[in-house]
């Protein structure tokens, strides 16, 4: 996620669509992130990103920034409402929520990847099927599709699978790997994406796994995709694949959640 001047294009979709929100308080910014965070886990289950208790999405704490807040291990991402979420803190022990059990996989992961990147608030991975799938190739991603320009140099793979993630040496070989992009391909695995919000990663990972479905499709007739050419996919890259886009594509999934599933804000 290189820090990029805005185009006079992007500014202009800035000035129309505002961005974020901003609050004056340390507990108006956490309720907000939690709210968004309980909203993508609904929206993971709904797409079917969910598999036994795999997966994990993770937003920082905004006081305690050494902190996370995280599914707790074992319950359904379909049922996850805001009082569910359990914080967590840089020795893997829960220290706020009612819930007694976190993911080990998710701290050894998370925690890696939030110490690494200061930048990054928020990180998503799941054992989505065509994001597994295309992840066993061990390959980045082509710019065969305009959507698939948004991870345009800007992801990487991570191609050491040793099993389960449980030690926190090999969530920081994954931080490495992920250096300052917004995605990687965990080989053997499946798909980590992060954002300067909870919006921002959750939607990266969602045409992330739908740009992997769209390459298996397109490789799957035998033929070779054709590739967007390096300027036009850079150019596209920097429209598409910016915060604020990453921010704003999330919203009309997000008005669909909550109006049909308002449960998730208790």
């Amino acid at each position: 996620m290189e820090t990029q001047e805005l185009s006079e294009v992007q500014k202009s979709v800035a000035a129309q669509v505002g961005g974020p929100p901003q609050f004056s308080t340390h507990a108006e910014t956490r309720q907000y992130r939690k709210q968004q965070l309980a909203a993508a886990f609904r929206l993971f289950s709904l797409y079917g990103f969910d598999e036994g208790v795999a997966g994990h999405i993770t937003v920082r704490d905004p006081e305690r920034e050494d902190c996370f807040w995280v599914n707790p291990f074992g319950l359904y991402f379909g049922h996850i409402k805001v009082s569910d979420l359990v914080l967590v803190n840089h020795h893997g022990e829960i220290v706020e929520g009612k819930h007694k059990m976190v993911n080990r996989a998710a701290f050894a992961i998370h925690s890696q990847v939030h110490q690494a990147r200061p930048d990054v608030i928020a990180a998503a991975h799941s054992h989505s099927i065509y994001g597994k799938a295309w992840a066993s190739f061990g390959r980045m991603l082509d710019p065969i599709t305009q959507d698939a320009c948004a991870f345009y140099e800007d992801h990487a793979v991570f191609d050491d699978f040793t099993g389960i993630v449980n030690e926190l040496d090999e969530g920081k070989r994954i931080a490495q790997a992920l250096g300052s992009r917004k995605a990687a391909i965990l080989r053997n695995h499946g798909l980590l994406t992060v954002g300067k919000t909870v919006e921002e990663a959750a939607w990266w990972f969602i045409t992330m796994e739908r740009s992997c479905q769209a390459q298996l499709l397109a490789e799957a007739t035998g033929n070779k995709p054709t590739l967007i050419d390096h300027a036009t996919a850079k150019k596209t890259s920097q429209e598409l694949g910016n915060p604020l886009a990453g921010w704003f594509q999330f919203q009309p999934l997000h008005q669909k959640i909550t109006k049909e599933q308002p449960d998730l804000f208790e």
